[in-house]
């Protein structure tokens, strides 16, 4: 670094120490409360997914007399084995991640190019499209009509009634159609002006500006289509296509006798040890834990897109 180059970075941080405020003691006093509230805040939001963590790894035995409260003793993982030799978890983790994937981008997808589509002045009928769709935000059949549509379009016990049906959703196109209304017009005019279409423009100029609200929009799917049960409750009477939320709250109303199960697997070894083995309640944080954990580790990836998503997208400017 030349001495001129030093000079002159001197000269910035002293003109950077000039121009900087100093902070009143009310100034102070505020930080400091606003920083305790978000924190306790935080600490509250965290210690329930810990405390479920420390009591599946800790002794079955301390769990159930409930002297577990701070940090896990007796540490072990046979809670997990055994829960995931459960018959049928398996097969439900499998169901629950293909419909989160597949239903996160179907939805993201036709909500993302509806939304485009509604931008467009000469789009026949625009105005009178979009009101109907921002009508069925208000306004629903009801949840008989709904079970009966679907039985009669043949969805009962097909996979597929976890994707299709939510292709759209009036609350996503609106926020898509906002974000993309931000934009200027001119970066599509010149796509235009070179004879791309619709399709092209979207996928190739629309579709990379709009990453933040399109990570938004796979928040609010992907976190809905894990965390849903009802729709398997009522659509699925065979039992064929169970998702782990579902096994979840079937498991919570028959923990002691699916604890049995469990301690009829294991072998003469483990079942000796009271610390390992298996009971009612260590059974029902464990499947809690291993429904609630996949999700846990994907949000962390999106969340620096959400905030400024969902106000990119709320307002126009």
């Amino acid at each position: 670094m030349t001495a001129i180059d030093k000079q002159a970075e001197k000269r910035i941080r002293d003109n950077h120490k000039k121009n900087k405020q100093k902070l009143s003691g009310g100034d102070v006093t505020f930080n400091i409360i606003n920083y305790a509230v978000f924190i306790l805040i935080t600490l509250a939001c965290i210690f329930p997914f810990y405390y479920l963590l420390i009591n599946t790894i800790s002794d079955n035995e301390l769990v159930r007399l409930g002297k577990i409260q701070l940090y896990p003793q007796g540490i072990h993982f046979e809670n997990y084995v055994q829960v995931m030799k459960i018959p049928g978890i398996l097969d439900a983790l499998f169901v629950s991640v293909a419909r989160t994937v597949l239903g996160t981008v179907w939805t993201v997808g036709g909500c993302a190019f509806l939304g485009y589509l509604c931008t467009k002045q000469e789009m026949w009928l625009r105005k009178v499209w979009y009101r109907l769709i921002i009508i069925t935000m208000y306004f629903s059949a009801g949840l008989i009509p709904w079970y009966m549509n679907l039985r009669m379009l043949g969805f009962l016990d097909n996979f597929w009634v976890y994707v299709i049906p939510g292709l759209v959703s009036p609350y996503n196109v609106i926020l898509v159609k906002t974000f993309i209304e931000a934009l200027p017009p001119s970066l599509e005019e010149s796509a235009t002006l070179d004879g791309a279409g619709y399709t092209r423009v979207f996928a190739s100029i629309i579709m990379p500006l709009i990453t933040p609200i399109l990570a938004t929009l796979c928040i609010f799917s992907a976190v809905g289509q894990w965390n849903s049960f009802t729709d398997t409750m009522m659509l699925m009477p065979s039992g064929k296509n169970y998702t782990l939320q579902f096994l979840l709250y079937k498991y919570q109303n028959e923990a002691s006798s699916l604890a049995a199960l469990v301690r009829n697997t294991q072998d003469s070894s483990s079942l000796a040890n009271v610390a390992t083995k298996q009971t009612a309640l260590s059974v029902r944080m464990t499947v809690a834990m291993v429904v609630t954990l996949p999700i846990l580790c994907v949000y962390p990836f999106f969340q620096r897109y959400f905030v400024k998503g969902i106000m990119i997208g709320a307002v126009k400017g």
